[in-house]
């Protein structure tokens, strides 16, 4: 028993991960619209476009980044001022690496809760309409909980509320063996193996007709794997894990609330959404015919409009 446990504790350690090659700092990949502010710390990148109010902040999903947002931002914007970021270990937000952080782990959901307050301290927004996809919809949950009297309204498209983009899926016990030293060594191997492995087909699953997926969109999607400590960000979110369920207060979200679900989501059920509905109290819901689990990419106008409706009725 003495020498499994010591190999199991040695041998991991030992084996050679070699560091990622043709990779760059962040601001090198960024565009010419690009900003960056300083808040808690971190490096955020973000876009934004129109002035005035409402204000709307867009948080995306897993393995997503602001770019997820590009064809709804333009059509919003002519009637007030769009924001969207890169929440922490994805897009060009800069990425801490091994506990090399001062207060909550800005990659935890309550890290991404005190992020987004600060970058709207930084960007001068008093109240804004937060609208999460997939795990963002949690991160906008947490905050609309949190920080209420900051949300003018909060729209989850196919939100993954429940903890499934923040370690959620992972039993808790696991959290505190992967994050050991042994397994952090050997964490960029798994981390860039998996995403060899599913690549464009992860992007695809999310579409309901992936035909009309452009090899821009392909591009757009995989930038940011090009960009310094991608992989050790990854696993550092992953474990980061949620322990908190947001299910029995949801009946605290008072302001308006819309969700939106396309028809034929296959990462976060589309009954899911519809049961979510019905847990938040006077929230309204839009199912989106011939649609996945990004429909401010495959389904922009009928999006777009779906929130300009609820906010005509919500104001």
């Amino acid at each position: 028993m003495v020498v499994i446990a010591v190999t199991l504790l040695i041998v991991p350690l030992l084996y050679p991960v070699a560091p990622l090659t043709g990779t760059v700092p962040e601001r090198e990949l960024a565009d010419p619209d690009s900003h960056f502010a300083d808040v808690n710390g971190l490096t955020v990148y973000y876009k934004e476009m129109g002035q005035g109010e409402p204000v709307i902040i867009f948080l995306h999903g897993f393995g997503a980044s602001e770019y997820s947002w590009r064809e709804v931002m333009e059509p919003l914007s002519r009637s007030g001022r769009v924001i969207a970021y890169d929440r922490p270990a994805f897009g060009l937000t800069n990425r801490p690496m091994d506990g090399n952080w001062t207060g909550t782990n800005p990659y935890s959901v309550q890290g991404n809760v005190e992020l987004l307050d600060g970058l709207m301290d930084e960007l001068g927004v008093e109240k804004a309409i937060i609208v999460g996809n997939s795990a963002g919809g949690e991160v906008a949950v947490a905050y609309a909980i949190e920080h209420p009297e900051r949300v003018q309204g909060l729209v989850l498209a196919d939100p993954a509320v429940g903890g499934g983009g923040h370690g959620g899926w992972l039993p808790q016990w696991a959290l505190p063996v992967m994050a050991l030293p042994q397994m952090r060594h050997i964490a960029p191997l798994l981390v860039r193996t998996i995403a060899d492995e599913m690549g464009n087909d992860s992007i695809r699953m999310v579409w309901h007709d992936p035909s009309r997926i452009t090899p821009e969109v392909y591009e757009g999607y995989r930038k940011p794997l090009r960009s310094d400590n991608w992989d050790k960000a990854l696993y550092e979110f992953t474990i980061a894990g949620n322990p908190v369920s947001y299910s029995e207060q949801l009946a605290d979200l008072k302001m308006p609330v819309l969700v939106v679900t396309g028809d034929d989501d296959r990462i976060v059920p589309t009954a899911e959404s519809i049961q979510l509905s019905r847990e938040i109290p006077g929230s309204e819901l839009v199912v989106l015919k011939d649609c996945g689990h990004v429909p401010q990419e495959e389904c922009p106008d009928q999006f777009t409009t779906s929130i300009q409706a609820f906010w005509e009725r919500a104001k």
